[in-house]
């Protein structure tokens, strides 16, 4: 079987792209490596980079399946850059899904996520609950749904819909992890939180992610979560980066519920749909946590 991986450089994209390897499967990764890195990709791999917003993609010709990552790997660029979610999730979504129907690609796998649901939504959140997103982000991930929709029911292509919680791991260079290791690597003594400390969300490894997008996309059914059965304050996830640096910290808050503007200050999905396809995460939100600090300090 012939498969692509947009963003196949990227954090999540370049461990799907092992496990794909591992199986067997013959892969071509797309990205611009403008966040990826090479590096990341195995050598097995057929590798063009292009830029999927602007550049032809004549390259998902003769491809079977398509998991289409590539977007914007950061949630918070709004307001500051007005362009980039749209960009990089609307725009570069709506070319991937020409090029499938162009080059009659029958199966996509569209990486969505947890911000889609909103601040409003019942916890656990379940994958019925209404999308009412508060991030520029989650709007455009949300827009990204209904575009493959839309070419789903028109053009008959194979859709799997996953939403990922908060994706953790040693590869990953963004977010409150890798952020504050190398705050208490700069300053041991204080550590500055945004936000009052409280925000909790799910958080799980990317190995069990990776498990995950492969089990949704062995059902029938169109749309999961992905994360972990319960979550972490931003206060615990410091409490475990200090305790695995050896240091005791004073926390400093920049005060409010939000870290962010458009933060979701409490995020856990559902996951018994999936769980009911037979996928189970093998570490909770703690454990995805330690194991990702300690991955990020080798």
């Amino acid at each position: 079987m012939e498969i692509a991986v947009t963003g196949g450089a990227g954090f999540i994209g370049s461990h799907l792209a092992e496990k794909l390897i591992e199986k067997g499967h013959d892969l071509t990764l797309i990205d611009n490596l403008s966040s990826g890195e090479q590096k990341n990709m195995p050598e097995e791999a057929d590798f063009e980079k292009i830029d999927i917003k602007e550049d032809d993609l004549t390259c998902l010709s003769g491809i079977d399946v398509v998991f289409h990552l590539a977007a914007n790997p950061k949630v918070n660029t709004f307001p500051e850059d007005r362009d980039k979610d749209f960009e990089e999730n609307l725009k570069g979504t709506k070319n991937v899904l020409e090029a499938c129907e162009k080059y009659e690609v029958g199966e996509l796998i569209f990486a969505s996520s947890s911000v889609v649901y909103g601040e409003d939504a019942e916890i656990p959140t379940p994958e019925d609950a209404n999308m009412s997103p508060i991030s520029m982000y989650g709007a455009t991930k949300c827009g990204g749904e209904h575009m493959c929709q839309v070419y789903q029911q028109i053009f008959d292509i194979d859709l799997t819909i996953v939403r990922l919680a908060n994706i953790v791991g040693g590869r990953n260079q963004k977010g409150v992890i890798y952020d504050f290791i190398h705050k208490l690597k700069d300053n041991p003594e204080k550590l500055v939180i945004l936000g009052n400390g409280k925000q909790r969300k799910s958080y799980l490894h990317v190995e069990d992610t990776v498990e995950g997008i492969l089990a949704a996309r062995k059902s029938d059914k169109t749309v999961f979560n992905i994360g972990s059965e319960d979550s972490i304050d931003v206060d615990g996830i410091a409490d475990i980066v200090a305790d695995e640096l050896d240091l005791s910290p004073d926390y400093e808050y920049t005060g409010g519920e939000k870290g962010w503007e458009g933060d979701v200050p409490e995020m856990r999905l559902s996951i018994e749909k999936l769980k009911s396809e037979g996928w189970n995460p093998e570490k909770n939100s703690a454990e995805s946590v330690r194991k990702t600090v300690r991955e990020l300090l080798i």
